[in-house]
């Protein structure tokens, strides 16, 4: 089956269906130029399978292109078997796959007329490694990627920093020392200190960007907005308390306020998520303490290595 573009969609605000065009300039690191969704985020441009779009309307979805709020209506691809990371080539524009699925949290008008909506589970998302023009019609080739780096996600929990109040260092901070690490950082968000945010957040980031690990900074403090283990707590399926404990204990060595610090590690599935604190000086101290062992773990945990291993 040919796999082309069979329809691209814009919309100049978000929470409207989005309406077809024949062309568009598709920006680096950006997304569809003039599409409200756009931006420097993990999700730029967002890829629907055009089968299943037309299967959905056979079954009575009666809905067109952009309904579903994807940018690219593309034939002949299984988007939720792809793994993130997969390259998608349409003329010289390349994008890599960075989530399958997405979180639906208040249903769209199509799930409440016909009980059910298929972006969540069949819709992909992308960033634009390089931009270009696509015109409907274009050819589409997926590219496999082979990037055995350990990924990363940064995830800033500020109230004020998600307002544009003051600027977010520590996020960009954990981002120059994992990669200065060899780390593959896939994506840096600052969101509220809003619990279901942070729970919606962490379940993307683990389940539909399948990150080896999530570090957050921010919210691990006394405040009453200071949710940020709760939440984490709240994603969990196994705890991993000694990460949280030796950074607390050699932090201690440094300030007796690390004691007031209330972060948490804990595993979801195949993600390894550490709660840092919020300030620069704090997350540097404790990436120090975090890094010789963390490599280990990580491997053991995705199958990289064995308990067993050791040099001879």
């Amino acid at each position: 089956m040919e796999q082309r573009v069979k329809a691209i969609c814009i919309s100049d605000k978000k929470g409207v269906e989005k309406h077809p065009v024949s062309q568009i300039e598709i920006l680096e690191d950006y997304g569809l130029k003039d599409d409200a969704h756009a931006g420097k985020w993990h999700r730029q441009v967002s890829l629907l399978s055009y089968e299943t779009r037309e299967q959905f309307n056979q079954e009575g979805g009666n809905v067109i292109d952009g309904a579903f709020g994807e940018n690219l209506l593309v034939s002949g691809i299984d988007f939720p078997s792809l793994k993130v990371g997969t390259q998608i080539l349409i003329g010289e524009v390349v994008l890599e796959i960075t989530q399958i699925g997405k979180s639906c949290h208040s249903h769209c008008a199509i799930y409440h007329r016909v009980g059910k909506c298929i972006m969540p589970t069949n819709g992909v998302f992308a960033k634009v490694l390089h931009g270009g023009i696509v015109k409907v019609e274009d050819e589409v080739i997926v590219k496999k990627q082979e990037d055995n780096r350990l990924r990363v996600a940064i995830l800033t929990m500020s109230d004020k920093a998600s307002r544009n109040e003051r600027v977010d260092e520590s996020g960009p901070l954990i981002q120059k020392i994992m990669e200065e690490n060899g780390y593959l950082v896939t994506s840096l968000n600052v969101i509220p200190d809003d619990f279901d945010e942070i729970v919606s957040n962490l379940i993307n980031l683990s389940d539909r960007c399948q990150n080896d690990l999530i570090l957050t900074t921010g919210g691990t403090g006394l405040s009453a907005r200071d949710v940020t283990p709760e939440a984490t707590l709240k994603v969990m399926t196994r705890n991993v308390p000694g990460i949280s404990e030796a950074l607390r204990y050699e932090s201690m060595k440094i300030t007796p306020k690390a004691m007031l610090s209330r972060g948490v590690s804990v595993q979801r599935n195949n993600t390894l998520i550490i709660n840092l604190p919020g300030s620069p000086k704090a997350v540097k101290e404790n990436l120090d303490i975090l890094l010789p062992a963390l490599k280990h773990g990580l491997e053991i945990m995705t199958g990289r290595s064995s308990e067993c291993a050791r040099k001879h």
